[in-house]
């Protein structure tokens, strides 16, 4: 079944502790620490596979974890590092931070590999730590944390022209006549549930992609019937070919059906609407000689705008090679540049800034400062040692805890309570 969103969770890989030991051999005095690195953690990384094409591979799978790095060993042996894991993903994917929307990355055009989320850092072992005044350091560095994330995937289609127009007017019997595509046909609505792609050769090498875009009713872009399964592979072509059914025979108005599609575009994604635009008035071996010629009317409406319309019949092939032709010579006006939507949001923003904590006045006047970041900080910083207590105090100057501090009013002598901890404020 053709799948073209996903949910999926992805984790990078805990950086592996740093190591705390001693060289302990006879006949070897003083022998110093001798803890090694933490190994580092694995990257989760996206790779475009052209042998996919949908996103069902993670219908099963809905969460993808790399390796952590291997914690350091006595004799100063470095941890093993973690593997990366490589998610394959078909082009034109785009990756969403799932609670915000905004777009992580586009796996379109030259984008082909990237790493979305990076491994913690090994920690240091504590033959780091080693200096004349503190000869036994009794302290390692803990691995840097991992990176984890909800990521919405979305596929959407990469295709030059874009089919568009309501159910049973013809799209799949044109792309099917024009190209080597084989999408389903029947003569009932929503025959089409899934976009189709056809390169459509021409003579002389010329060519171009087709897609063939499930139809749509009014309230499209409100969700209603296919709704945004049709709207969202929209969003790269570069010429609409709207396709009427000019005989109306199913009652319906050509004239009509095109604006009704136009503000189904307008209202999902205001930038469609700047797209080129042409009319294939479908279905002209249906047209009975009953009065006023509906390809005239349609002529008489768009073509004043700018939007040609050329009468064809996809059944027979009749004005077929002059609407392509036709597309064709659009095409060359537009940007030939793959469309790629841009970054919107920064994984490296990710971690522990990101963890929240507060800073409040008690009654008797001492200041607390509590929260997740505070917590976690103390829980790898041994305040016990010189460089611990001094790393401690370089924390609370770079997260802006004393900026906040003096923002409270404190003042020197003034006490500080953090998780049990008391100390007095000098500056």
């Amino acid at each position: 079944m053709f799948a073209d969103r996903a949910k999926i969770f992805i984790r990078s890989g805990k950086g592996g502790d740093g190591h705390v030991s001693f060289r302990r051999e006879l006949y070897v005095p003083c022998g110093g620490p001798d803890g090694g690195d933490g190994g580092r953690g694995g990257d989760i990384i996206f790779e475009v596979d052209e042998g996919l094409n949908t996103l069902s591979d993670f219908r099963q799978i809905h969460k993808y974890t790399a390796q952590d790095g291997e914690s350091g060993g006595k004799r100063r042996c470095h941890g093993k590092d973690g593997g990366n894991l490589v998610i394959k993903v078909p082009e034109g994917t785009v990756l969403k931070d799932f609670e915000s929307g905004k777009v992580i990355a586009d796996m379109s055009g030259e984008n082909r590999r990237e790493v979305i989320l990076r491994g913690g850092k090994g920690g240091q072992g504590n033959m780091h730590y080693a200096t004349p005044t503190m000869q036994a350091p009794k302290y390692a560095q803990p691995g840097q944390a991992c990176q984890e994330l909800w990521v919405q995937l979305e596929l959407k289609v990469i295709a030059d022209v874009g089919l568009v127009g309501f159910p049973n007017v013809g799209k799949s019997t044109l792309l099917s006549r024009v190209s080597n595509a084989r999408p389903k046909i029947a003569n009932y609505h929503f025959t089409t549930l899934n976009p189709h792609l056809g390169v459509v050769d021409m003579d002389e090498g010329k060519g171009f992609v087709m897609a063939d875009i499930p139809g749509l009713i009014e309230g499209a872009s409100e969700g209603v019937g296919l709704g945004h399964d049709f709207l969202r592979h929209i969003e790269r072509t570069r010429v609409l070919v709207h396709v009427v059914d000019a005989a109306s025979t199913e009652g319906r108005d050509p004239i009509a059906d095109i604006h009704a599609i136009n503000k189904e575009l307008e209202a999902y994604n205001p930038e469609l609407m700047e797209r080129p635009q042409i009319i294939a008035a479908n279905k002209t071996d249906a047209i009975y000689d009953d009065g006023e010629d509906p390809v005239e009317k349609l002529k008489a409406e768009f073509e004043p705008q700018g939007v040609k319309v050329y009468p064809i019949s996809a059944v027979s092939g009749k004005g077929v090679k002059e609407l392509l032709y036709a597309i064709y010579e659009l095409l060359q006006t537009v940007n030939l540049s793959p469309i790629i939507f841009e970054k919107e949001f920064d994984v490296k923003s990710l971690g522990d800034a990101l963890l929240p904590y507060s800073v409040e006045v008690t009654e008797d006047g001492v200041y607390v400062v509590e929260g997740p970041r505070i917590e976690k900080m103390l829980g790898y910083t041994n305040l016990e040692s010189e460089k611990g207590f001094t790393f401690f105090q370089k924390f609370l100057k770079e997260n802006g805890i004393l900026d906040e501090l003096e923002q409270a009013g404190i003042e020197e002598g003034d006490t500080v309570r953090m998780y049990g901890l008391e100390f007095d404020y000098y500056k």
